[in-house]
């Protein structure tokens, strides 16, 4: 075998270990929260987690509605991350955040 596909090997390798420490720990997360009483409980919304949810992922920690949520801001944050270090920007030299970027303030409870 050569040297690039031994790299590839390991690489793969590497990467299922990922996926199954990460599995791992988020079954143990999902453990502390049945043992605590929040098991099934959106941690970002407070809402119930349907049952066809957490029987297809049963780690889940938010509804579909606030993981697409996260999804769509976290692959923001890795864009503005690549274009920042792709023109050898610091965080500080950074343009500020227009009205768009900024999260909406939450709804005040009467």
């Amino acid at each position: 075998a050569d040297a690039g596909s031994d790299a590839y090997d390991r690489d793969f390798a590497l990467s299922l270990l990922s996926q199954e420490q990460d599995a791992l720990y988020e079954i143990d997360q999902a453990l502390k929260r049945i043992e605590l009483g929040t098991y099934g409980i959106c941690e970002m919304s407070g809402k119930q987690i349907p049952r066809a949810r957490l029987e297809a992922i049963p780690f889940a920690r938010f509804t579909v509605e606030c993981q697409s949520q996260l999804e769509k801001q976290n692959k923001a944050s890795r864009v503005r991350q690549s274009v920042t270090s792709l023109f050898g920007l610091t965080e500080e030299e950074e343009a500020p955040e227009t009205e768009e970027e900024q999260p909406a303030p939450a709804a005040e409870k009467e």
